[in-house]
This record gives structure tokens, C-alpha cells and sequence, in this order.
């Protein structure tokens, strides 16, 4: 199981494709489900130009780790990949990488979807949008108060 921060853009799927053949044997998982998330380059309905996302080093890995053993306690899963970026993030660049090797299909759909839901509500990340000038509330940056909302099982 991996956490990887990064302040700097990656490649995810390069990152997916050097830890699954670096630390697992071909044949020995019967699926790989992955998640990537972007930056985007408008939020909250104004034009977003880039984002500073701040962490504390040490305290973030700490958490992510945590996270992911959660989803090694609740599912069979055969490794785990979580990469992350921090820093200055340019839109449409890659945030985020969640990737599970399980067995079964199931287990690694679910647990990648638990990894990206925790992270978003537990992981120590802020986030600082600068806007783009044709922004209607005439503000040059601000903090982001709430992540996106996430999925709820009904």
C-alpha cells in the first residue's frame, strides 16, 4: 500500500502502470479499478485560474495511510495507490489518483470509491482558488470553504 504527495504535475496513469508491475505479479489480482481527479477551471460558478492546495507535511501522509489501511480493514484488497498533488495546480492537470488490485471486481470498485470519498472529507488538504478576471464577484482568490459533494449509499 502507497501514498505518494507531489508538488509537482504526474503522470497517473505512468504512476499506476510502474506500481502495478513493480510490486505485483502478473496473474496474482483479477481486477484494478482507478480513479482520477482534475482541476477543473471554474468552481462555484466563477473561472478558476489555478489553486494553491496546502498540507502539512508529515500530518497528511499520516492520514492518507490511515485511510487506506480503512479500506484494507473492509475489503480483500492486494495493494493500494494513492497519489496527490500539492502546490500550485494549473486546470486540467491531475489532482488526485486512487488505485485498488483486488481479486475481485467488486472489492476493488468499492474500495477506490471509499478512498476518494475519505480523502476528500478527511484528508488535511486547503485549497486557495485564484479567479480569473471576469469574475462576478470581483474577488482575485479565496479559500475553498466545501469540498464537492460526495457519493451517500441510499
Amino acid at each position: 500500500m502507497t501514498v505518494e504527495l507531489f508538488d509537482t504535475p504526474f503522470e497517473p496513469y505512468t504512476l499506476l502502470q510502474q506500481h502495478q508491475s513493480s510490486r505485483l505479479k502478473s496473474g496474482s489480482y483479477g481486477a484494478c479499478a482507478s480513479f482520477v481527479g482534475s482541476m477543473r477551471d471554474f468552481n462555484e460558478g466563477d473561472r478558476v485560474r489555478s489553486m494553491e492546495l496546502e498540507h502539512y507535511p508529515g500530518m497528511t501522509e499520516k492520514q492518507l495511510a490511515e485511510i487506506v489501511e480503512d479500506a484494507k480493514q473492509q475489503w480483500p484488497l492486494d495493494d493500494a495507490l494513492v497519489a496527490h498533488r500539492v502546490g500550485l495546480i494549473q486546470p486540467g492537470e491531475p489532482i488526485v489518483l486512487t488505485v485498488c488490485w483486488s481479486t475481485h471486481r467488486a472489492a476493488a470498485f468499492e474500495a477506490c470509491r471509499f478512498l476518494m470519498e475519505a480523502l476528500k472529507s478527511r484528508a488535511p488538504f486547503w485549497k486557495k482558488e485564484t479567479l480569473g478576471d471576469d469574475d462576478i464577484k470581483g474577488e482575485k482568490s479565496r479559500w475553498v470553504a466545501n469540498n464537492t459533494a460526495g457519493y451517500s449509499e441510499k
